[in-house]
């Protein structure tokens, strides 16, 4: 069983940046896949980023060069920074974590929100 625990979302400018952190609990996490999903207002949750534990990342195009996924397993932790926001950006986010052909674990998420 993995628990996951995020902060810092919140209110942002467009133009500014926010980095989410995930905490995770138990045993193995150096081996599952870490990732961030999103879910804007009104639309279906998409996945943001991913990453294998061999390092393979994966961005969702409108992210891309803009948010950065990155992991540290000596702290069980998964990170998102998010550079240049824009207002489309907003939406509640989610950090997950599973063991390849196993269901995620998901966090509770978090409100990002991008607005002037």
């Amino acid at each position: 069983q993995v628990q996951l625990v995020e902060s810092g979302g919140g209110l942002v400018l467009p133009g500014g940046s926010l980095r989410l952190s995930c905490a995770a609990s138990g045993s193995g996490f150096s081996f599952y896949v870490v990732g961030w999903y999103r879910q804007p207002p009104g639309k279906q949750r998409e996945l943001v980023a991913s990453m294998t534990p061999g390092g393979s990342i994966n961005y969702e195009d409108s992210v891309k060069g803009r948010f950065t996924v990155s992991r540290d397993n000596a702290k069980n932790t998964v990170y998102l920074q998010m550079n240049s926001l824009k207002p489309e950006d907003t939406g509640v986010y989610y950090c997950t974590a599973r063991r390849p052909l196993l269901s995620p674990y998901w966090g509770q998420g978090t409100q990002v929100t991008v607005s002037s």
